[in-house]
Order: C-alpha cells, then structure tokens, then sequence
C-alpha cells in the first residue's frame, strides 16, 4: 500500500473511532512505523510499504482507536524542546506545565542575582523529570533535586537524564512529596501536583482517565488534597524569601489563594487561552 493511501485510511479510522485531531494522530504514528519525520511522509507520498511497517502501522492505529495515547504508543514526549521517553508510568508532559518552567527561570534572573552560591530547588512529584530536567538544561549551574513516590516513575525520569547527558545534574528522591527528602534552605519548591478532582472524572478525556497514573492525575475528591499537603512542606523546606512554584487546575486560583495565605508576593500566572495556570508565593 502506498503511503498517502495508508495515511487516508488511518485518518478515517481514527475519526470513525472519535480520536481527537486525527490528521496529526495518523501522521505522528506514521512517522513512528516508519522511523521518519514529517517532511519524509510529504516528500513521498507514493511510498510503497512493506509488510512489516504496515503492520507496525495498524497495530499501533489500533491501540490509538481504542484511547491508548499516541505518547505511550510511540514512548516519547517533547517538552522544552528536549525529546523525553515517557510510559503508562508517568503523566504525559503537557505544554502549558512549560509555563512552571518560565516562572522559575523568571524568577532566578530577577530574584536572585545577588544570592550567594548556586540556587537550589526541588521538584516534587517529578514524574517523567520534565520540569526538573528543563531547568537542569537552563541552569547547568543549578543544585536540582527531584521526588516522586513511585519507583517506576523515577525509573523513566533516570533514564530521560541519562539520554539528554543531565544525569549529574539532578539527584533524584523516592519520597512522598518532601517527607523524608533531607533538604533544607531551598531557593524553590516546584511541582505540578495532581490536581483534577475525582468529582470531575466525567470531565477528564477517555485517555487521561483510562491510561494515565490516577495518582498523577487526580488530588482528592476537590483536587486540593495534593496542595494542602505540599504548602507547609514546601514553607519548612524554603529558606527565607524562598519561591513555591506550582501548577494549579482550572478554576482553583481562588482555593489556591486561601491556602497560600500567609505568604508574601502570592501571584498567579495565566496560560495563553489567559486561564490561571501557575501559583507562585514567597516565604
């Protein structure tokens, strides 16, 4: 079968299956099958597959027409512009967590130019290592750390620092958020904690609700439960005039705002559709 013909059909069985942007969908799996880029599927169109990347092909249209996500499909991620492998073990890095990444680099170069020695920070809740890698590769001068509480998890932000050669830049902490992390005098605590409410579950996509880690995806029956836990935390672990960075869920600035209350320079930073995405406080 050529290509533009396997892509045709690919398109219509992801539609016919309801799967968000099927264009993109088929195109990106694709490209997988046949360990090409973009450019590639429009410079040869008339490509005859073989039989091995044909079934490579529909076997993973399959898995995507049945809401597997297409990044647990083809096990990468891109994210601050680094590729990151990523698994059904770890929530799949989204965009707007990129804006966490902008607060903290922000608030380095206008916050602390003049502090003594190397900014320190801990990421909690790593995940795949995202936002703890992101800014290993902005700040090599940086002191990171990152937890999260599953192993498997930790196991794909370990081996996503070794692929992008930060591996001595992070030291990485199986932990439930901060307990037991032995770190003190911080500069920044960041995270984008689980924050969808089990109340919302009918409001999460097939995907996310079916085949990402609900311990990633969901904080309690309000999604706060994450958040009441981490800000004290985060308060013993800063030093004074240390910044808490965290990504927060739709509609929960106001929540958010109660819980911060008794920290100073408490602001909130929109995403670009202007939805409050990111919580930023100092101690």
């Amino acid at each position: 079968m050529q290509l533009k013909h396997a892509l045709r059909e690919a398109i219509a069985t992801l539609e016919a299956a309801g799967v968000g942007s099927p264009r993109m969908n088929a195109e990106v799996l694709l490209m997988f099958a046949l360990g090409a880029d973009r450019a590639y599927l429009y410079a040869h169109p008339e490509r005859e597959l073989t039989t091995e990347e044909q079934a490579r092909y529909e076997e993973a249209l399959g898995e995507r027409a049945r809401g597997v996500p297409a990044q647990y499909i083809t096990g990468h991620q891109e994210f601050w512009g680094l590729d990151l492998l990523v698994t059904p073990a770890v929530l799949i890095p989204r965009p707007e967590t990129e804006h966490v990444v902008e607060a903290v680099l922000e608030l380095t170069r206008t916050e602390l130019p003049a502090s003594p020695g190397r900014p320190r920070l801990v990421d909690v809740g790593t995940g795949s290592g995202c936002i703890a890698l992101a800014l290993a590769h902005e700040l090599p001068q940086a002191e990171i750390h990152a937890a999260d509480i599953s192993p498997a998890a930790l196991e794909v932000a370990r081996a996503n620092a070794s692929r992008l050669q930060l591996d001595g830049c992070v030291t990485f902490h199986t932990a439930d958020l901060l307990s037991g992390v032995p770190l003190r005098d911080l500069d920044f605590v960041v995270s984008n904690p689980p924050y969808v409410g089990e109340t919302e579950q009918d409001k999460v996509q097939r995907e996310v609700r079916k085949y990402e880690p609900r311990i990633a995806v969901f904080g309690g029956r309000y999604g706060l439960d994450v958040y009441r836990r981490l800000i004290p935390q985060a308060r013993a672990a800063l030093r004074p005039g240390g910044w808490l960075v965290m990504e927060i869920g739709f509609s929960q600035q106001g929540a958010i705002a109660d819980l911060l209350a008794g920290w100073s320079k408490v602001e909130f930073r929109s995403d670009l559709q202007g939805i409050p995405r990111v919580a930023v406080a100092r101690k």
